[in-house]
């Protein structure tokens, strides 16, 4: 439970976020301090996703921007919003942004096709990485509102305990078996790969489509030097591919970044069902 002091609606602090880890982070660190807004769509995915001109009008208005960083909501560098209110939470520990082994061009639905990039950026996969943006968090609402630091810090110290007991869980799991070959169903893993010593290697599928011969033919060459047994998605794919998988002795496991907010519970509870169906894959 976070702690709070009490103020009304008009006083509370507006803030911004591109995702849903740093929304939540912010809802837990500024209980009714804060009035946190994420406003991309349940439907997209937010590391893409472009708002409109309101919703971009209405991030100029707020106290507090948080941003992601490494390369997160590329719509960020197309507008303009004020410096003064952006908080790159992931700016301390830049020297620990890692990048893809390549670039590739795909369709996200309605999205549309889109290219990506080197750098990875789902930082938060990392939660010891988690921990850092959630304190970058901290500071920036007790620079904004000093008479409740104490708040705050309390509030992100039980955020950082939990995301601390996360990070052990995983720890702990891999390290039953650090040389187990697991497959990823896309590159959003590159920072729980690399954070835990995980021996995980990615080809570029989407859950809700079937893949095509020459993402297949990707998955080939990959077995030939990476036996994996599971494969790891960011949700739910479609039966056809997971029974295409199984033939091949793959069975698949959900592991959602969580990336936007989800249909029911929170960052917390996705992240430890995640880590239920990761121990499956160390069994």
């Amino acid at each position: 439970m976070f702690l709070s002091s009490h103020v009304s609606a008009s006083e509370r602090l507006s803030v911004y976020t591109v995702n849903y880890p740093l929304a939540y982070f912010a809802e837990r660190i500024g209980g009714d301090q804060v009035e946190v807004v994420f406003p991309a769509p349940a439907d997209v995915d937010p590391a893409n996703w472009m708002p409109d001109r309101a919703t971009i009008a209405a991030y100029q208005q707020a106290d507090l921007i948080l941003l992601n960083g490494a390369n997160y909501a590329k719509w960020i560098g197309k507008v303009s919003l004020p410096r003064s209110k952006m908080v790159d939470t992931s700016r301390k520990f830049k020297n620990r942004y890692l990048y893809t082994s390549g670039v590739t061009t795909h369709s996200h639905g309605a999205e549309g096709a889109h290219a990506h990039e080197s750098l990875a950026f789902t930082t938060w996969l990392d939660f010891s990485l988690a921990k850092l943006q959630a304190e970058s968090i901290y500071k920036a609402l007790a620079c904004k509102r000093p008479m409740s630091e104490i708040v705050f810090k309390r509030n992100f110290q039980a955020l950082a305990d939990d995301l601390y007991k996360l990070h052990t869980q995983i720890t702990a799991i891999v390290a039953r078996d650090t040389d187990r070959a697991l497959l990823g169903s896309h590159s959003v893993y590159d920072y729980l790969n690399a954070g835990y010593g995980m021996n995980l290697k990615s080809v570029h599928w989407e859950p809700d489509e079937a893949p095509t011969v020459s993402q297949w033919n990707d998955l080939k060459h990959i077995l030939e030097g990476h036996q994996g047994m599971y494969m790891l998605w960011e949700s739910e794919p479609i039966q056809e591919s997971v029974s295409d998988l199984r033939k091949k002795g793959i069975e698949s496991i959900v592991f959602n970044p969580s990336a936007n907010r989800p249909d029911s519970g929170n960052f917390l509870t996705v992240m430890r069902a995640n880590i239920g169906g990761l121990a499956l894959a160390y069994e």
